[in-house]
C-alpha cells in the first residue's frame, strides 16, 4: 500500500532537496557563462549588466548607469535547478533580435516598457524569467544579449567605492526614513515591502526585484534627478500616483514585471529634477501610502 506524505513533511523534504541542489551548483560556471561576477545576498546571486556604453540624456541631464541604465539578473536556487529573473536595458533596434533569441532558447519575456520619458536616445526595459539549469540559462541570456551592444568584457578590477557625494545625504536619510548608499555616483535606497512576495509558492525576496528602488543623482546646487520604481499592489496605485503628482514628481510608467506573483504587483516609475531634500520629502509621503517594511 502507498501512503502520501503529510504536506508539512513534503514541504520539509522539498526545502532540504532545494538546499542540497543549491550546494551542488557551481556558480563559477554561471559566472563564466555570463562573463560577470555575482554579488551574493543570502542565497541570491545577482549580476549587474549596466549599459555603460550608452549616453542617455533626459531634460538636459546625462543619466549615470546606476540611476536608470542598470540592467541585472538574479538567480535563486530551487529544488530542481534555479529561478532567474532580471531586467535588460535595450535600445529600440535591439528589442526584436534580443527577444527572439531569448524565446528561441527557452527564456520567457514577461514585460517590455519604458522607465523614462523624453530620453535621447529612448531606452526600453525587457524583463526575463526562466526556470532550469542555471548555467544553461546564463548562456542563453548571454547569447541573446550578443544581439545588442550591451558591453561584456573581462571583469573589471574592483573600483574604490566613493564615500562622498554632492548631496545632503543626512537630510535624504531622514526624509526617506532609512540610510541610503552611494553607488556609481548615485545615492540609492532599497525599501522592501512589508509582506512577503511569492511566485508559485516560492518566496521572491527584494534582491529578485520586489523592493522599491529610489535613486538620487546630483545635478548641482543641491538639486538631484530622481528615478526608480515603487513596488505596489493594485489598491495602492491611485493613492501613490496622486501623492507623487501633488509633490511635483512625474509618473513615467505603470506596469507589471512578473506574471504569477502573489500578491499581484505593479511597478510605478517616476522622474523629477529639483531640490533633493524637497523631493525626498515627497517620496516619503508616497511611501506612506504603501505597505513597506520599517526597521
Amino acid at each position: 500500500m502507498r501512503y502520501a506524505l503529510p504536506f508539512t513533511l513534503l514541504s520539509f523534504a522539498l526545502v532540504l532537496s532545494g538546499q542540497a541542489f543549491a550546494a551542488d551548483i557551481d556558480w563559477s560556471k554561471v559566472d563564466a557563462a555570463l562573463g560577470k561576477t555575482a554579488s551574493v545576498q543570502g542565497e541570491i546571486r545577482r549580476y549587474g549588466i549596466p549599459r555603460s556604453d550608452l549616453q542617455v540624456i533626459v531634460d538636459g541631464v546625462t543619466i549615470k548607469p546606476a540611476l536608470a541604465l542598470g540592467g541585472w539578473l538574479a538567480f535563486e536556487p530551487m529544488a530542481d535547478g534555479a529561478l532567474v529573473m532580471g531586467d535588460l536595458v535595450l535600445t529600440e533596434p535591439e528589442i526584436e533580435p534580443v527577444m527572439m533569441k531569448l524565446l528561441e532558447n527557452g527564456i520567457d519575456v514577461t514585460a517590455l516598457h519604458n522607465h523614462l520619458l523624453r530620453a535621447i536616445p529612448p531606452t526600453y526595459y525587457m524583463h526575463v524569467h526562466g526556470h532550469g539549469d542555471p548555467v544553461a540559462m546564463a548562456a542563453a541570456i548571454r547569447s541573446a544579449l550578443a544581439e545588442s551592444r550591451t558591453p561584456f568584457g573581462p571583469p573589471a578590477a574592483p573600483a574604490t567605492q566613493a564615500t562622498q557625494i554632492e548631496l545632503e545625504t543626512g537630510a535624504l536619510d531622514s526624509a526617506i526614513g532609512m540610510k541610503g548608499k552611494i553607488n556609481g555616483g548615485v545615492y540609492q535606497f532599497s525599501v522592501p515591502r512589508k509582506d512577503p512576495v511569492t511566485e508559485d509558492g516560492m518566496p521572491i525576496p527584494p534582491a529578485m526585484g520586489t523592493g522599491t528602488v529610489i535613486n538620487f543623482q546630483p545635478t548641482g546646487g543641491g538639486k538631484a534627478a530622481i528615478t526608480g520604481d515603487f513596488v505596489i499592489t493594485a489598491g495602492e496605485v491611485e493613492p501613490l500616483i496622486r501623492t507623487l503628482r501633488e509633490n511635483g514628481i512625474e509618473v513615467t510608467a505603470i506596469h507589471s514585471h512578473m506574471l504569477n506573483e502573489q500578491p499581484r504587483l505593479f511597478f510605478v516609475h517616476f522622474w523629477a529634477n529639483n531640490d533633493a531634500p524637497k523631493l525626498a520629502k515627497g517620496l516619503q509621503a508616497a511611501l506612506e501610502k504603501i505597505a513597506v517594511a520599517r526597521s
